[in-house]
Parts: structure tokens; sequence; C-alpha cells
């Protein structure tokens, strides 16, 4: 869930951008709609302003032009894309007159930057370093809003029964994390340092994904191994925690971002405001109907909705899903994190590669 980060390469100055051409690991998730009425729902705020914005296109003449599709991040594997699954099904992107019917997808990093470059609508949400790193190398992009902010999904585990239960434990063990540069990379040097942990101490093992870190602690080639949902409530019985990043840490840090290239940002401001708009009203659906937002993901992403259900309940117990607004905070903590890794030298002009103009009026920050 948390994938290396992939060089950029460079653009010269007066080099014209090409698309790049997308790669075969891409995925068009599909969605397709039900016919049939639903049932009646309470009168929330989210509900008026869908209707509200509904309204307002018909009195402009703006309508949904034809079907696109968008990139998100691990779509199908990970949670970030769960706004969006919602967000179709409801129809909250044709409210706001977008048809957003496919997701774009990959196992992150630099592939999902270059994806939303080469879309038929350039938005992505996209892992907050990748979006960093593009951008330092001359990719044509700027960052226009939140995603998830929060790290609080994140943790260590070790083999049930393993003496090992609190982050001081893992001193002269084998630890595992996915990958170099990586988030989990990132986030374990950050945890031993805010715990006084010298890192000769600890033999830090690049496993592979979440899957291979799983597998690596439960046949002992690790002590321990970092993991997420919905790996981690589908295997309680097998492994326990060994700390979760969000004790150690502060648990916002913003780990997607939504992206945009420089053009499209001036042709197309009425569609990213609305994608903005929809992606909200699915925050805010999955906030008050939890258990039917995991069963329409569980359907995008064929899985399991018991399973989703109870890893839903999970991550809004720590506000995994930003709606929309952009905490620098969390944003400065990511990019300590690069630094840490050696991805990023000094800090971020957030001035000049933030655009907060598509963000609704109560998200965008305060001067």
């Amino acid at each position: 869930m948390t994938p290396s980060l992939q060089p950029f390469p460079p653009r010269a100055p007066s080099q014209k951008i090409q698309l790049f051409p997308i790669p075969p690991e891409r995925v068009l998730a599909s969605r397709q709609g039900k016919s049939g009425a639903r049932p009646p729902r309470e009168m929330t705020s989210m509900n008026i302003r869908t209707i509200f914005a509904a309204v307002v296109l018909l009195l402009t003449g703006i309508v949904p032009g034809h079907a696109e599709s968008i990139t998100v991040t691990h779509w199908g594997s990970a949670f970030y894309g769960a706004p969006y699954a919602v967000a179709m099904e409801k129809g909250f992107f044709k409210a706001h007159g977008v048809d957003i019917t496919g997701i774009l997808t990959s196992n992150g990093g630099g592939t999902s930057v270059r994806n939303t470059l080469a879309g038929d609508l350039p938005f992505g949400e996209v892992a907050l370093p990748a979006a960093i790193q593009a951008i330092n190398a001359g990719q044509p992009l700027v960052i226009i809003g939140g995603g998830t902010d929060s790290v609080g999904d994140i943790m260590w585990i070790a083999k049930k029964g393993s003496p090992m239960h609190s982050i001081k434990d893992i001193v002269g063990k084998k630890i595992g994390f996915t990958a170099p540069g990586s988030v989990t990379n990132m986030l374990i040097l950050m945890a031993m340092k805010a715990q006084g942990i010298d890192p000769a101490s600890v033999k830090l093992i690049p496993a592979g994904g979440i899957g291979a870190n799983l597998s690596a602690v439960l046949n002992g080639a690790i002590d321990s191994g970092m993991t997420g949902e919905p790996v981690w409530s589908e295997n309680e019985d097998k492994v326990q925690a060994v700390f979760y990043v969000r004790d150690v840490l502060p648990a916002n840090m913003m780990q997607t971002v939504a992206i945009t290239t420089t053009d499209y940002a001036k042709e197309g401001a009425a569609k990213l405001r609305g994608i903005i708009a929809a992606r909200r009203e699915g925050v805010e659906f999955i906030v008050a109907h939890p258990d039917e937002a995991a069963e329409i993901t569980a359907k995008a992403f064929n899985g399991d909705p018991a399973l989703y259900k109870k890893v839903f309940k999970n991550l809004l117990s720590f506000n995994y899903w930003s709606d929309g607004r952009l905490d620098y905070d969390g944003m400065n903590r990511m990019i300590e994190g690069l630094q840490i890794v050696g991805q990023q030298k000094g800090p971020v002009d957030w001035t000049k590669v933030v655009d907060p103009s598509f963000l609704p009026a109560d998200l965008k920050p305060h001067s």
C-alpha cells in the first residue's frame, strides 16, 4: 500500500510536454450504473448541496459531458478511493456536472502521476511524495486538494505469541518495510527517531509489498513487518500489533493529494471543482452511513462487505479521509519523511506548487 518512490525524468525548460504512454500495469476499473429507484434518504446538508448543485447545472445550462476517467492510486486494493466509489454509485459526480465512470490505477508512485498526465481528464489522487518528486523534476503539475490525511492505519506486526508488544521491542530485531524510499521506510525511521532508537540497533529489511511483509512475518524471515487495512483485519487471528504509527507520531500526515496539470487547471476549472465537491460528498456519506458506504466500496473493489464494514469503522476512528482541505502541517511531516530518506532537500514552498482555488470557500486555507 506504500509504494517506493520512482524517480521522475527531468524535463528541459524548452521541451514540449508529451503525454506519457499508459504503462501495462494501468487498470481501468469501470463502474456500471444501476437502474431503478433508490429508497428515500434523510434530507441532510450533504443531500441539500447535491440537489442545489443539480439545480444550478440545469439553470446555467451546464450538463455532464461524455463519460470520463480519473486516476486514483491503489484503486481496489487500498481505501484512498472509497469516496470516489461512493460518489459514482450515488450520482454525486453527475450532480456536479462531471460524468466519471472509470478509474485508472496502478501500484502508486510515479505511475499514478503518469496516468494523471495521460488521462482523458487529467485529475488524480496520488501519493504526495510522488507528486512532489514529479514537480521537482519539472512536470507541469499542481496540487489542488487534499486526499487521505492520516497514516493511522499503518502499523508493525509480529506473529501471534511474539514477545514484541511495543516499538521499544524492535531493538536487535529484523524489521520489515516495503522498499527503500517508500512511505513505510520514512515512517519506521521517523518513529525510531521520535523514540530515540539508534537505527544501527535495528536491522531494517525491504521485504516487499504488504502481502510480502505478512508472509515474511508468518514464516519467520523477519521479526516484525508493516501492514495496514484490510490485511490487518483479515489476519488478526494470526498476528499481533507491535505498534501503530499513530501511537508514536502525529497521525495526520497527508498521504495523498489531488493533482492536475497546469494547463487543465486553466481549461477544466469547472470539472475540477465538481470532482472535488463530489468527492467531499462521498466522504460525508461514508461518515454518515459507514455500513452502506462499505458495501458500495466492497462491490466496486470486489471485496468482502463484512470485512469492509469492520475496516471502515477502524478508519473513521482516526479521520482517515480528508474532506479535501489541505493540511499543511500534515504535508510538512510527509516532506520531513522525504528528507530523512534522501528524496528531498529542504522544505517545500507550498505557494509555488499548490492552487487552493478549486476548493469550496469553507475548505480554503485562511490567510
